[in-house]
């Protein structure tokens, strides 16, 4: 008689019960700590290594692997409310309890069959965020964040206007302003377009893309036989937020039958609360987007948008005899492997979808008009002290400024590098840096559910007390 043996990683009901209480209970205690929790944890690299390095184990430690959580959430930079670094939603926790859910459900999103309710809430949300920003019709799916829906949009444009598929990439060009986002650049090398064939346009005083050289650069690189493939428009660029002129860039992008792709990554989402800042959003052939950032969304949660499935389904449409669907149903029969680079797919929507439905768009518009308002309240306060300079305008919620009191002009960036890192360090609020017009920028961007006033008014605090030290020569 052959002898059953339970499989070692199958645990009785009960272990399953209590560890998920216990994860429970440290995410809530978690949740409950985020306002009082510095903006970044007081660990170094030393310390991190002290706390996990471990020979890979042979024999499980069963419940006692789990004391090491502590030590995890510990090192990890919190969603605190005055963290105001980069472009970095703050973890909504009805989404991340959803996370919870569809880790557990384990699907695997590349097509309707293998995982139907993914498939079909995936479908639903990409259209609701495309009525959300007036974009209504547009189809897509759900990516790891911008850069991945940048690379795809430009592998639709490439195809699109350019076809390199099958016998490989041909000399093109693509147009972008100088502020665009660091994943154009990879993506054109990705795709074999090469870094040689972006073209970077300079901006004007408010760091939107100009016009008359972006057309003047076009008319150079037709009149040498090159075609243009692809107008990048970015609407919300990541240093300033700021926002190019998308019905202008549409129009010329008609002109020259170049695909015109909306880098929207940082900004669209805005236009749920400010669409008259946005005219021409939906004038696009693509457009990324980063529920990760202004939905709040715990990471991973992208999107690309695009006007014509047709369109994606030529440039990543390949599939082996092995993943080819035999239903007839065009819904049942759905890949989305043939829309995107990615086969296996992890169940994105879920998060989204609960988290849309719990609360209602009303309230996220709510919530990224609070973030707007607080950036301009920061600009406010920063132009109120003559220790302070604003170096940009505010179009959505990202601030640039520096402390100049005292400072010799060539000194200036110095100071500010140093004041970057002590603020940092002392944990109260958490800053990042720009480069604008060569002069290094502290900057501070609004993405967070959780800020409040007072907290804007902190980031004031200690850039006044940090350069004030700097100043004195004291030490924080």
């Amino acid at each position: 008689m052959a002898v059953s043996h339970m499989n070692p990683l199958v645990l009785p009901q009960a272990k399953y019960d209590e560890l998920f209480r216990r994860i429970t209970q440290l995410s809530l205690e978690y949740l409950t700590s985020i306002p009082d929790r510095p903006s970044f944890p007081n660990v170094s690299a030393a310390k991190l290594e002290t706390w996990f390095s471990r020979e890979l184990p042979e024999i499980g430690a069963g419940d006692a692997a789990l004391d090491d959580l502590t030590h995890v959430i510990e090192g990890c930079r919190p969603n605190s409310p005055r963290f105001f670094g980069y472009v970095f939603g703050s973890g909504e926790p009805v989404a991340a309890a959803a996370d919870l859910l569809t880790s557990v459900l384990n699907q695997n999103t590349t097509a309707w069959r293998s995982g139907p309710t993914a498939a079909t809430l995936e479908h639903l949300v990409v259209g609701w965020l495309a009525e959300s920003i007036s974009c209504k019709g547009f189809s897509g799916s759900l990516t790891g964040g911008g850069s991945p829906a940048n690379l795809m949009a430009l592998a639709m444009a490439r195809e699109a206007r350019l076809p390199a598929n099958e016998h490989g990439a041909k000399p093109g060009t693509v147009y972008a302003s100088n502020e665009v986002h660091m994943s154009i650049p990879k993506a054109v090398a990705l795709l074999g377009i090469g870094r040689d064939h972006l073209r970077l346009i300079p901006c004007d005083s408010e760091y939107r893309i100009r016009l008359d050289p972006l057309r003047a650069a076009i008319q150079a690189d037709v009149a040498a036989g090159l075609t243009p493939i692809a107008i990048v428009g970015s609407a919300g660029t990541v240093s300033t937020g700021s926002i190019d002129p998308l019905d202008e860039l549409a129009r010329i992008a008609r002109d020259y039958q170049a695909w015109f792709h909306i880098d929207g990554a940082y900004g669209a989402l805005a236009s749920i609360a400010q669409p008259e800042k946005f005219a021409g959003l939906n004038a696009a052939d693509s457009i990324s987007l980063d529920p990760h950032k202004w939905l709040y969304q715990p990471v991973d949660c992208g999107c690309l948008l695009y006007r014509d499935a047709n369109a994606a389904r030529h440039a990543f449409s390949h599939t082996g005899d092995y993943a080819k669907s035999l239903l007839e149903d065009p819904v049942e029969g759905f890949a989305f492997f043939e829309e995107s680079m990615e086969l296996s797919r992890r169940f994105r929507a879920l998060k989204l979808w609960l988290s849309l439905r719990y609360h209602g768009l009303a309230n996220f518009r709510e919530a990224i008009r609070n973030d707007l308002e607080n950036a301009q309240y920061l600009a406010e306060l920063i132009s109120g002290h003559e220790e302070l300079e604003l170096l940009a305008p505010v179009p959505l919620s990202a601030v640039c400024f520096r402390y100049v009191a005292g400072s010799a002009a060539n000194a200036t960036d110095a100071v500010n590098r140093t004041i970057l890192q002590r603020i940092v360090r002392r944990g109260k609020v958490f800053l990042s840096n720009a480069n604008l017009s060569g002069n290094f920028a502290l900057r501070a961007c609004f993405v967070n559910h959780r800020t409040t006033r007072a907290d804007v008014a902190q980031v004031i605090d200690e850039v006044l007390a940090v350069g004030r030290e700097i100043e004195s020569g004291a030490e924080s």
